[in-house]
């Protein structure tokens, strides 16, 4: 007798999981192809777009492309500790390049003293990150001239082995910054780092992946940024990838679920087309979908306990973030009718005289738009627009607010 395993829930919406199936994104991954066919680097890639459109994921699905291309690929998601120094940011890349040099070994020469006598002797040293580190402190000059001779030096290294070149792939890169009261530039370090390189023509390329605020933090720190990278905005997915996004991954014939085109416009339209949104209403849909179906019920979608369970899960926190006055000022914002895409100080200004009984200033708004950036709930865009840095958290600020009435 054979026992099948049984179908599991196939849909993942933790942070950074790839889906069972990855709708979309065919023009981004064509992009990123088109950029690893450069013989001399003169774009790298910036891939943004707000939290729960997939950016991790899609990073993901670039590596095994680069390396089909014959690229090396180092990289990690990039913590608040490597802004605090330009040192930092030298030991993350020491520990990334690492991974790819550790194999190689080269001769070097070394001293010995025999009695008075110093003998010298060739051996072969391994290029792991002890080697690097130790090659760094000795290289004279600033920060930047280390990192610079540390590249050059692994390039050449690395030249003969049959690669294109070398990705350096960061994640949450939004993280990385100047630090100008410590007189630390680790941002701009890394920018003249592979600015200076690629002018030399060594192939190695940066993949950055964050939030709206890294590319003005790029052009920010150098203003040859915004001529180094290719910046691609990763929006929701249409109606129709989205219907993929659903579908493809119960449509196994061993699947006891299966979603009416009701169903599937339901979770798209509450979705926003947002790939985390459509992953948890999805998820949260199948598991209520099979008690049903074992009891010969017709399955609906429960999609008011599941948006309530999203607020707790997804925004709550965020929300909690916001004193008592920053969340009116969201609630105005939420009621403009340009509030899913871009708004200005003077939209919010307008209609606060509507709706509040204490109406915004100008120079309150612009105030409590920087605070509200710092807590990761609005961003500012490069054309003086501002926008919300949470998928649909204007339709949650407003589902708070009828709560309260």
């Amino acid at each position: 007798m054979v026992f099948k395993m049984p179908f599991t829930n196939p849909f993942r919406p933790g942070a950074g999981h790839m889906p069972p199936y990855l709708a979309g994104r065919v023009a981004e991954r064509n992009e990123f192809l088109r950029l690893i066919s450069q013989e001399t680097i003169l774009e790298n890639m910036v891939l943004t777009g707000l939290r729960g459109v997939g950016k991790t994921v899609l990073l993901d699905t670039f590596k095994p492309l680069a390396l089909n291309n014959r690229w090396l690929w180092v990289g990690t998601d990039l913590s608040e500790s490597a802004s605090i120094t330009e040192d930092n940011l030298a030991l993350r890349l020491l520990t990334d390049l690492s991974v790819v040099t550790s194999n190689i070994s080269i001769p070097i020469q070394v001293k010995e003293k025999v009695g008075l006598i110093d003998q010298r002797e060739i051996v072969e040293a391994r290029l792991g990150f002890e080697f690097l580190l130790n090659l760094y402190r000795k290289t004279p000059g600033l920060a930047l001239d280390k990192i610079k001779f540390i590249l050059e030096f692994t390039w050449d290294c690395l030249k003969d082995k049959n690669v294109h070149g070398l990705i350096f792939a960061y994640d949450e890169a939004q993280n990385l910054s100047d630090q100008a009261q410590n007189k630390q530039y680790p941002l701009g370090v890394l920018l003249d780092s592979f600015q200076s390189i690629q002018k030399k023509n060594i192939p190695y390329m940066l993949v950055l992946t964050g939030l709206p605020t890294l590319f003005p933090k790029l052009v920010d720190s150098r203003t040859f940024a915004e001529r180094m990278f290719r910046v691609i905005f990763l929006k929701r997915l249409n109606k129709r990838d989205s219907k993929d996004a659903i579908i493809k991954p119960i449509s196994n014939h061993n699947c006891p679920v299966e979603f009416t085109e009701d169903s599937v416009n339901l979770i798209i339209r509450h979705s926003g087309g947002y790939p985390y949104f459509i992953q948890f209403i999805c998820r949260e849909a199948y598991d209520a979908f099979l008690p049903k179906i074992a009891a010969g019920q017709e399955p609906l979608v429960p999609m008011e306990e599941i948006t309530r369970k999203l607020d707790t899960d997804f925004f709550a926190g965020r929300w909690s973030r916001a004193t008592d006055r920053q969340r009116e000022l969201l609630y105005v914002i939420a009621r403009l009718k340009t509030s899913d895409e871009e708004f200005s100080v003077q939209d919010i200004v307008a209609l606060s005289k509507k709706l509040v009984d204490k109406p915004f200033s100008s120079s309150h708004v612009n105030q409590m738009l920087s605070s509200l950036s710092s807590a990761g709930l609005i961003y500012k865009n490069r054309f003086g627009k501002y926008s919300f840095a949470v998928p649909l958290l204007g339709q949650f600020i407003i589902r708070q607010s009828n709560q309260q009435v």
